[in-house]
């Protein structure tokens, strides 16, 4: 048998070799790991933890570091919340993408405003479902005033403060203007934050007015490709496979599961089981506020 049948046959039986190995090993074949980020961000409390920096950093670093990835996608679907811990995501999201040298795709499901919108302008790119909803360039902050209440039921409100503004916005006391104006040049600042880092993120491919884009408003999807937010519609799996062939494989990255997942939730919801019976009415609160969030989008 000569040199040249030789290597054939080895390069035969290697490659007939190579199809045994399973398809998480072999380098040939494109992985662009997903990681999915949900829900309202930053609105922790004993019986609803959400998105924070914290929780997702671990999964993002998992991600970035998955053998053979090509890109990482982002699986969004949040209506916002903390811009701290929205700007914290987004600027690990870009730290891991540059030491990594990693594209990174993000795909919106059902909303990406406000602070999910935030996040998604870490991806390079930017689909989205025509029926998505995307934007809410803005910043929102209110709350309720009890002074009326407090009156009918005979209640007298006794509060203790050293600092002239300790006690501003409290809302068993009557609003001050000069508390409201206040808030509103802090609401301003933070504004001017997030339309610098979308400014950054997005550059030439913003297409509208800035006093319409950074309005607060939000758009379906195909408007919000028309206006420059989000770059094509397509989904996940189509433009993953388009981009990186019919095989690319696309593992969810999540928080452990199983027994000692279960056992470690199980550990800590008993620890603090007395400290979230005393937060029941806080937490209660939470959820109506966590619940309003999602309906200004119609969820």
């Amino acid at each position: 048998m000569n040199d040249a049948a030789t290597g054939r046959s080895s390069s035969g039986v290697l490659a007939g070799f190579g199809k045994l190995i399973p398809a998480r090993f072999r380098s040939d074949i494109p992985v662009v790991p997903v990681v999915r980020l949900s829900g309202v961000i930053g609105a922790v409390t004993p019986l609803r933890p959400g998105m924070t920096l914290a929780g997702v950093a671990r999964l993002l670093e998992r991600a970035f570091a998955t053998r053979n990835a090509k890109a990482v996608a982002l699986a969004i679907n949040s209506p916002g919340g903390s811009p701290v811990q929205s700007r914290l995501i987004y600027l690990r999201i870009r730290a891991l993408a540059a030491e990594k040298k990693l594209p990174v795709i993000a795909f919106v499901e059902d909303v990406a405003a406000s602070g999910g919108y935030m996040i998604a302008c870490a991806a390079d790119e930017i689909y989205c479902d025509p029926s998505s909803i995307v934007g809410s360039i803005g910043v929102v902050g209110g709350g309720f005033g009890f002074q009326e209440l407090i009156k009918k039921i005979g209640v007298e409100r006794r509060l203790y403060t050293a600092g002239d503004h300790k006690a501003q916005l409290d809302p068993f006391l009557p609003e001050d203007p000069a508390d409201v104006a206040r808030v509103k040049a802090l609401q301003r600042e933070i504004h001017a934050l997030f339309i610098s880092l979308v400014k950054d993120s997005r550059g030439a491919r913003l297409k509208g007015a800035e006093d319409l884009l950074f309005s607060g408003e939000y758009w379906a999807g195909a408007t919000s490709v028309s206006l420059g937010l989000s770059d094509a519609i397509g989904d996940l799996r189509a433009v993953l496979r388009a981009r990186f062939g019919d095989k690319v494989r696309t593992p969810v990255v999540a928080p452990p599961s199983g027994l000692l997942a279960s056992f470690m939730r199980r550990s800590s919801g008993a620890e603090a089981s007395l400290d979230g019976l005393a937060a029941l009415p806080e937490s209660l609160i939470s959820a109506l506020e966590t619940r309003a969030i999602w309906a200004k989008y119609g969820f």
